[in-house]
C-alpha cells in the first residue's frame, strides 16, 4: 500500500470517531440528567409528601411539635426531615377487653367483672400529645373503664346483677352509666371515641356463692308464697262465687216451685169447682177423699165410726172393698168411673193422683 493511500485512510477515520465520542458523551450526559431527575424525584416524593390511607389519620410535626391533622386519606406536602415529620395512627373501630376487676356492690358483696370497650379516635392532635406518642392507649382506656365501674357499681346492690325477680335487675342501666362516664373522660381528655363498653364476665369469688344462693333461695320461697296466697284467694273468690249462684238458683227453684204449686192448686181448685157444677156427687166424693188422706198420715193410727162422715166413705162403697188382714184396699172404682164421659173420667183420674200426691207430699208420706 502506497504511503498515499494512508494517508487518506487516516484522515478519513478521524472525523467518524471524533462523532462516536461526541454521542457517547451525550448520552452519557443525558443519563446523568435523567439519574438526576429520578433521584430528585424521589426525594421530592418522600422528603416533601405524605400519604394518609384509608382508615388511618396522621399528625405533622413541625420541629417535634403539632402544625395540623389528616384525617382523609389522600397524598399531602410537607416539609422535609428534619423539618417536619409525619406520624400515623389507625382510625378503625378497636375492640380491647378490660382487665378482670373484683368490686364491692352497695351491700358489701364482691363480685368479679370484665368488661368489653370499642373505640377509635376522634381528635388525633389531642390522642397524639395525650397518649398516642406514648404508645399506651389501651392502658389508659383500661383504667377508665375499672374507676368507671368502681364508682356506678358502688351504687347498686347484689340483685341488681343476679336475681330471679326480672324487675329488680338492672344490668342496662349500669352498662349505660359506666359507658356514660368512660366516653366523657375519654373524649375529654384523650381524643378517643368509645362508641360501647358492655361487659363481657361476671363471677362471684367462691366464699359469696354461698350467700347469693341464700338469698335466690329465699326469692324463690316468696315467690312460692305469693302464688299460694294467690291461690287461696281465687279459691275462696270461686267459692263464694258458687254459694251465690247456689244461693240464687235455690232461690229460683223455690219461687218456681211455689209459683207450679200455685198453678196446681188454682187448677185443682178449677177441676173441683167443674166437678161440683156437673156432678155434686162426684163433687162430695172427692171432698169426702180429700178431707180422709190429708187426715191421715204414715203413723196414724184411727179409732173412728166408719158409719159417720167423712168415714163412711168406707162403707158406702163396702161391696167394692176387700178386707185383706188389717189391710183395707179399694178393688175397683169401675161403677164411678162408667157414670162419667171421657172427658170427666180422664180429669177425675188426674185430680185424685194429683190431691193425693199433694196431701203426701205436705205430710211427709212417701208414696208407692
Amino acid at each position: 500500500m502506497s504511503e498515499k493511500n494512508v494517508i487518506k485512510n487516516t484522515n478519513t477515520a478521524a472525523p467518524a470517531a471524533a462523532a462516536k465520542k461526541q454521542g457517547s458523551s451525550v448520552m452519557g450526559r443525558l443519563g446523568k440528567y435523567l439519574t438526576a431527575a429520578v433521584v430528585l424525584l424521589v426525594l421530592f416524593w418522600f422528603g416533601f409528601t405524605y400519604q394518609v390511607r384509608e382508615g388511618s389519620c396522621a399528625v405533622v410535626l413541625r420541629f417535634g411539635a403539632v402544625r395540623a391533622e389528616t384525617t382523609e386519606a389522600g397524598l399531602y406536602f410537607k416539609l422535609p426531615w428534619p423539618f417536619e415529620t409525619v406520624v400515623s395512627y389507625d382510625n378503625r373501630l378497636i375492640t380491647l377487653e378490660s382487665n378482670r376487676l373484683e368490686t364491692t356492690t352497695k351491700d358489701k358483696r364482691n363480685i368479679i367483672i370484665q368488661s368489653y370497650a370499642v373505640w377509635q379516635i376522634a381528635d388525633p392532635v389531642l390522642y397524639h400529645n395525650s397518649v398516642g406518642a406514648q404508645g399506651a392507649t389501651e392502658s389508659y382506656i383500661k383504667a377508665q373503664i375499672s374507676s368507671a365501674t368502681n364508682s356506678t357499681l358502688g351504687g347498686y346492690d347484689l340483685t341488681a346483677l343476679v336475681s330471679l325477680e326480672a324487675e329488680e335487675i338492672k344490668i342496662d342501666q349500669i352498662q349505660e352509666e359506666i359507658f356514660t362516664r368512660v366516653h366523657d373522660t375519654c373524649l375529654a381528655n384523650y381524643g378517643i371515641d368509645v362508641v360501647d363498653v358492655s361487659i363481657l364476665r361476671l363471677s362471684l369469688p367462691d366464699e359469696n356463692l354461698a350467700a347469693v344462693f341464700e338469698q335466690m333461695r329465699a326469692d324463690r320461697e316468696k315467690d312460692i308464697d305469693i302464688i299460694l296466697a294467690n291461690a287461696e284467694r281465687d279459691a275462696n273468690k270461686i267459692t263464694t262465687d258458687a254459694d251465690t249462684d247456689a244461693a240464687e238458683i235455690s232461690g229460683q227453684g223455690v219461687s218456681e216451685a211455689a209459683k207450679i204449686k200455685a198453678e196446681t192448686e188454682i187448677k185443682v181448685a178449677e177441676i173441683y169447682a167443674k166437678a161440683q157444677k156437673e156432678n155434686i156427687e162426684l163433687y162430695k166424693f172427692l171432698k169426702n177423699l180429700d178431707t180422709l188422706v190429708s187426715s191421715v198420715n204414715s203413723s196414724t193410727v184411727l179409732v173412728v165410726k166408719a158409719n159417720e162422715y167423712p168415714f163412711n166413705i168406707l162403707t158406702e162403697y163396702s161391696k167394692n172393698m176387700e178386707i185383706e188382714g188389717d189391710k183395707t184396699v179399694i178393688q175397683d172404682l169401675t161403677y164411678i168411673l162408667q157414670q162419667l164421659d171421657e172427658a170427666d173420667r180422664n180429669a177425675l183420674i188426674n185430680a185424685v193422683a194429683e190431691a193425693i200426691e199433694a196431701a203426701a207430699n205436705e205430710n211427709g208420706v212417701t208414696m208407692p
